[in-house]
Order: structure tokens, then sequence, then C-alpha cells
């Protein structure tokens, strides 16, 4: 690359667009510590009383357009700072993805929640991922859905993410585009888009020479959603799942509620509950 760009050495990296990145002999250190102080005394927040969740359970967000209108333009400048922080903070992403929802008309009930998540960070602010060295190259999934959480549409939330080894690589949340008709549905058409970014990184890492059989893909039901009868109404698209779990390319395998690390993803937990999974997927610098 120097023969073609000019270039210059300036030693292990340490900083790049906000983030800040720790190297030690057990791993890498990936956080916001700087950009979250940053945030927090622009939009007047370094003063408030921290929080010890993201946001409440009982907190139940929806178009309140009865509520008092907000400066929308104050609001999205919090909403894209937030999304910019979810780089390296996947317990926020859940929350914040919520509450891009509402940047067209934001009432006053969506910016309480929006500085509820900045009070968070302030309770938190040194956390991001942590990448050990002593990892063990296996590729693992994790989905689950919140049937029909979404109080405007009814629409479910799809939530997966994909370790490798103990290390987090990659987690999403979002809406499912039709209504669920069952829990059971509603988890079959999550447990396939975790399947298809399953496949893609299992094609993407073979490029560098690393092979896996069959992938476990962890789901919270009782039932195996491939083999369960109700899923013979839902969409032909998503039925590549049953394809694939019947190829050998995954497993699908039970885990209990309490150990399922994309249940952070679909809606707000309890402290004890949410600091548990976020300590699955989330460092404090003062580990290191």
């Amino acid at each position: 690359m120097s023969r073609e760009f000019e270039m210059s050495l300036m030693g292990e990296l340490q900083f790049f667009l906000g983030l800040q990145i720790k190297q030690g002999p057990e791993g890498t250190f990936v956080h916001q510590a700087k950009y979250t102080r940053d945030i927090l005394k622009k939009f007047e927040m370094g003063d408030s009383k921290p929080l010890t969740t993201p946001m409440s359970t009982n907190t139940v967000l929806d178009a309140d357009e009865n509520g008092e209108v907000v400066d929308q333009k104050e609001f999205r400048g919090m909403i894209g700072s937030l999304l910019y922080r979810t780089a390296t903070r996947p317990d926020i992403h859940f929350v914040v993805c919520l509450c891009v929802h509402y940047q067209a008309s934001p009432r006053t009930c969506h910016r309480q929640a929006v500085k509820h998540i900045f009070r968070y960070l302030k309770f938190t602010p040194e956390l991001g991922l942590w990448y050990s060295l002593g990892s063990t190259l296996s590729l693992r999934g994790f989905s689950d859905a919140d049937h029909a959480g979404c109080r405007i549409d009814r629409k479910s939330t799809s939530s997966t993410c994909q370790l490798l080894g103990t290390s987090l690589v990659s987690w999403s949340s979002r809406k499912q585009a039709s209504v669920s008709l069952s829990t059971t549905e509603a988890e079959y058409i999550a447990a396939a888009s975790c399947c298809s970014q399953l496949l893609w990184m299992k094609a993407t890492f073979s490029d560098f020479g690393l092979k896996f059989g069959k992938i476990p893909l962890l789901v919270d039901s009782t039932y195996n959603p491939v083999l369960h009868s109700r899923t013979k109404h839902i969409d032909v698209m998503f039925h590549f799942l049953r394809d694939h779990y019947e190829k050998g390319d995954i497993d699908l395998i039970h885990v209990v509620s309490a150990n399922q690390l994309a249940n952070i993803f679909t809606k707000p937990l309890e402290f004890d509950a949410f600091t548990r999974l976020r300590g699955s997927r989330c460092v404090d610098n003062a580990f290191i």
C-alpha cells in the first residue's frame, strides 16, 4: 500500500473516529468513553443523575399525539449521537432504535426516554466490547422475538446476535415486516434472520481459511420452530431455515430464556437480568 499511497507509520492504533482501542496481551478492548463524555456535555446531561438501565420496564412509547411537541432538531441530534454510540454498546441498541421511530414528530415522552438513555450512559461510560485472544474460533448465534411488541402496529421485534468464540461480532434488533399471528411465527422469522446472517458469516470466514460445520443457533422456544406444525402457514421466504436445518448447516438448540443473549435486544429488562446479559457481551474498562 505504501507504494501506491502516501502513508506514515503512526504506531499502534489507539483512537479512530471516536473509537478508543486498547490492545494488550490478553485481547483488545474497544470503547467510546471520551465520545460519551462529549455528547453528555453537548446535550447538557453531564450533571444529570445516573440510571442503572437504559429504559424502565414500565415505559411504554407510542405516538402520543396529544403530547407536547419538542424541538425536532435537538431530538434528531440526540438520536444521531446515540446511534453512533451503539457501535460499541449493543446494550442500548434496542432502546435507541425504539426512539428512532418517533423522529418525525417527537413529543415530551420521547425526549424523556432519550434522556433516560443518556443518564444510563453516564452510569456506564467505560463499557465497551472485549475481544479475547484466547477465544476459540467457534461460530454460534442467538435469536429471540418479542411477539406483537410494537404498540402502534402490533408487529413483533426480531433480535439476533452472533458470536465468534466468546466475542460478540454482530447483532441486530429490528421490527418485522409483517404482523406475526403467533409467538411461533415471530420466533421462526427471527431464527430465519439469524440463520441468514450466520450463513453469510460462514461464507466470509471461509475466504480466510476458516471452516465451520453445523453452526449452533440457540432459541428459547420450548418447541423446535423448524419442525412445529404451526410454521406451515408462514411465508415461503422464511422456509430456507428449514432447508439449512435439514442440510446440516445449522443446528437448532434450545436455551432457557434466562440465558438467551438476544433477549436484551427485544425489550426493556429488569436490572438483574439486564446486567447479567450485558456482562455476556460488554466488559468494563477496569477489567483490562
